[in-house]
């Protein structure tokens, strides 16, 4: 896993996250991968970003999201490219839903726990404060506790 300074080609989201950092700087993420050794390494290459810096990733599937998640060191945003997506929020316990459309987005609250569905075929585009974000299996239509383990994430 490597940062690209300057990348010339066409980047794809799906493969390729894009890391927003300090100083308005743009850099895909080479060799990404959603496994613990790429997640670790990516963390140490941002981590002078701190809570400043994003990252931009597309997802493709169908179906119930595994997991809830929640960002603790800033919002997300959550753009619907096609189908339709529901996020669901916890607030205080509450389940909160949000159907998006493609074109249509929401703001996931940093620190919010969230778990996204997809009805049928769907895409979404996100853009995620990583930094110490938590993650709960889904077994349940909550999460079961407010406390989780750290690490970047997906939606």
């Amino acid at each position: 896993m490597r940062l690209v300074n300057h990348e010339p080609n066409a980047i794809d989201l799906r493969t390729t996250p894009v890391h927003l950092g300090l100083g308005s700087r743009a850099k895909p993420v080479e060799g990404f991968a959603w496994d613990p050794e790429v997640l670790d390494a990516y963390s140490a290459a941002v981590a002078a970003d701190g809570a400043e810096g994003r990252m931009v990733t597309i997802f493709d599937g169908e179906g119930l999201g595994d997991h809830w998640e929640r960002h603790p060191a800033g919002d997300e945003l959550v753009v619907c490219l096609s189908g339709s997506v529901t996020v669901t929020r916890d607030v205080d316990g509450v389940p909160e839903q949000v159907v998006l459309g493609p074109g249509e987005a929401t703001v996931n609250p940093a620190g919010t726990w969230h778990a996204v569905d997809m009805a049928g075929p769907a895409s979404i585009l996100t853009i995620t404060a990583g930094l110490g974000t938590d993650h709960r299996p889904r077994t349940d239509t909550r999460p079961t506790e407010h406390a989780g383990t750290s690490g970047p994430g997906t939606p």
